[in-house]
């Protein structure tokens, strides 16, 4: 049986990301946003996406593709009887004039490597989801793209004809083509995109020499590392789950979901993995969006904000094919509509690193101290109340173990911050609601398993409830967490170490696939029960299933190992990260033992 995999890399500057397949075709870029149209989209529908390739014109050919070391530069290389060339693809990103230069400029460059190959290169944007085809208009060096948003061209020192025309021409020498919108590039055009090359390779391999990780499996680190920054929106700091929409959980389930949004429930595992590299500019920024959006939304919490306040989160369906055919395509999510009361804890324990960590300022600490009580107050409030869980069900109220868990533990950091700033109201409010909640987790447990079900009144597990174990509810009973963590492998562990959410019936079926963020959470209740060998296994095995630039998938198939769901999936990574950095500290010893 064939595994399904997602045949492209990845490139980004903090302010878009490209989708490039092997076969060196743009399948999926949004403009000017992570959560804007999209500009190139065959991704989802082959025939109104439109198309960005360099193609050879002899059949048959060979497509080699990988990025430049510890970067996120692309490179393609393609082969066939006539000839081979290399193309090289990034989005410009480094420092200049005391701020980051990350425009909106997708640059390819074609290099022939041997022999005199023959290529088409084929540019056709199109702007909102497949419904405006732009006219093009020719320049001095650049096609316009005219009816698109934002001024879009073309600048190459390709003939204009042969591009606009659709026809092949030989490739002798470098070629250079930028893609832009918004202001063009005026500039000359080779020195420019070589300098702008350079500095970009610098820029990451920099970037990754500032980050501080362990021995274990460095490369695969390195790359989640470099996947996640770029999932970060930096303007405003948001950090979206993935950023593409509508790639099917599993094929014809109808579990296609748009995640170009920043869920405030996993607020806590992201934080935790930048902590994890040591790197602090990213979690400032990411910090701040989480202060200001729950600050601007006062009272309950959304499970999911936008990535600025103007976004559109309300889901529609569109007229498109979708991925392999498998529709519905959507935009938005209807899930900021649920109740998720699990969102207070993790904002108290996103929290926490403001008075525990010196390198924020005593002003950030006291902005957030009216944030601490209105979370506090929003725990007291809901702690009775059945919500949609971290799965957010649409016809399924419970209440949930894993809620109850970001009670206790944003009561737990809700203490802290008490001790810190000299407040025993806070404190003993707190301590209250921590008690409560711990109580509340007791009735989720199941004595015939040993361990604690997905909700109170039911006896299905789920895999949310790992954290009980990396999230110390045991307070070292190691017994407990054992036994907790035998209950889960009995009726969600699959083959290799692949774990499902859960396997009860929800809104759409039956869960097809594992959740892949599961495995990584299984290493870390590994590596914390103390089975270090058998958390390493997993590990090893998990990261194989990868894609062949070591980008991972929301969604693998226990059956084949198939990737499904959106890609690559941040959370995925920050999953990676952090059970990377757990085994690497249970490991960490001197180099010469």
């Amino acid at each position: 049986m064939n595994r399904h995999t997602y045949d492209f890399g990845v490139i980004g500057n903090c302010a878009f990301t490209a989708h490039i397949h092997k076969n060196t075709n743009i399948v999926w870029m949004c403009w000017p946003r992570f959560d804007s149209s999209f500009i190139f989209g065959s991704l989802i529908d082959e025939e109104k996406g439109g198309e960005f390739s360099v193609i050879p014109c002899e059949p048959n050919a060979s497509f080699n593709q990988y990025y430049i070391e510890n970067t996120n530069v692309l490179c393609t290389e393609v082969e066939a009887a006539d000839g081979k060339f290399l193309v090289t693809d990034f989005a410009p990103r480094f420092y200049q004039n005391d701020r980051y230069y990350k425009p909106l400029m997708m640059v390819r460059k074609i290099e022939p490597i041997q022999g005199n190959p023959r290529v088409k290169v084929e540019c056709e944007p199109r702007g909102d989801y497949g419904k405006i085809v732009p006219e093009q208009s020719q320049g001095s060096n650049h096609i316009r793209f005219l009816g698109l948003d934002g001024h879009v061209r073309l600048t190459t020192n390709i003939p204009l004809t042969y591009v606009m025309e659709d026809e092949a021409f030989v490739l002798n020498e470098t070629k250079y083509l930028v893609f832009t919108s918004g202001p063009p590039l005026e500039a000359p055009l080779v020195a420019t995109v070589e300098a702008f090359l350079s500095r970009t390779v610098n820029y990451w391999r920099t970037w990754v020499k500032s980050t501080s990780i362990y021995e274990f499996h460095q490369s695969q680190v390195i790359r989640s590392m470099l996947a996640l920054k770029i999932h970060q929106y930096e303007d405003t700091g948001a950090i979206v789950a993935a950023t593409t929409t509508s790639l099917p959980e599993a094929p014809g389930t109808g579990r296609n979901w748009d995640y170009r949004f920043c869920w405030m429930r996993d607020t806590y595992y992201t934080l935790t993995a930048f902590n994890s590299i040591g790197h602090f500019e990213e979690l400032e920024k990411y910090f701040q969006y989480i202060l200001n959006t729950s600050a601007t939304h006062k009272g309950r919490l959304q499970p999911l904000y936008g990535i600025s306040e103007s976004s559109n989160v309300i889901e529609e369906i569109l007229p498109l094919k979708g991925y392999m055919g498998n529709g519905p395509v959507r935009t938005g999510n209807d899930a900021y509509t649920h109740i998720q009361n699990d969102v207070y804890g993790q904002v108290l324990v996103s929290l926490l690193p403001l008075y525990t960590d010196r390198r924020f300022i005593g002003k950030e600490r006291s902005d957030s101290l009216k944030l601490v009580y209105q979370a506090l107050e929003m725990i007291e409030n809901t702690m009775e109340e059945p919500d949609a869980g971290l799965w957010e069900f649409r016809n399924l109220a419970q209440k949930h173990c894993y809620t109850y868990l970001f009670h206790w533990a944003g009561s737990a950091a809700a203490v802290k911050i008490a001790e810190h700033n000299g407040d025993p109201v806070m404190g003993a409010k707190a301590q209250k609601l921590m008690e409560k909640s711990a109580r509340k987790i007791e009735e989720c447990y199941v004595p015939a398993k040993k361990g604690y079900a997905q909700a109170i009144g039911v006896e299905r597990m789920d895999a949310s409830t790992l954290q009980l174990i990396m999230m110390n509810y045991f307070q070292g009973d190691m017994k407990r967490a054992n036994d907790h963590l035998v209950a889960l492998e009995k009726e969600l562990k699959g083959k290799g170490g692949l774990f499902y959410r859960y396997k009860h019936v929800d809104d759409f079926g039956t869960p097809e696939t594992t959740f892949l963020i599961c495995a990584f959470w299984y290493v870390e209740a590994l590596a914390c029960v103390g089975r270090l060998d058998e958390a390493i296994k997993t590990f090893e095995n998990t990261i194989g299933y990868a894609n062949h630039v070591g980008l991972l998938s929301e969604d693998v198939s226990e059956t084949d190992g198939s990737m499904w769901g959106n890609f690559p999936q941040a959370y995925s990574h920050v999953g990676l990260l952090n059970a990377a950095n757990r085994i690497g500290r249970k490991l960490d010893r001197p180099s010469f033992l």
